[in-house]
């Protein structure tokens, strides 16, 4: 998902560098959604990813 949203950025930029603004303004809304869901996931996994057992 990280991916995706570094592709998402990668697109936002390259399109505002060549003036579409509407392209550019949804990629980076779409990479900023990404990234957040990422986070939000990645801390998840952190808190209950790694229980092991006792005994």
């Amino acid at each position: 998902m990280l991916y995706w949203a570094a592709v998402f950025l990668v697109i936002a930029i390259l399109a505002a560098i060549f003036g579409f603004g509407g392209i550019a303004g949804g990629a980076a809304w779409i990479a900023q959604v990404l990234f957040v869901v990422f986070l939000i996931l990645f801390v998840l996994s952190l808190i209950f990813g790694r229980r092991g057992r006792v005994g």
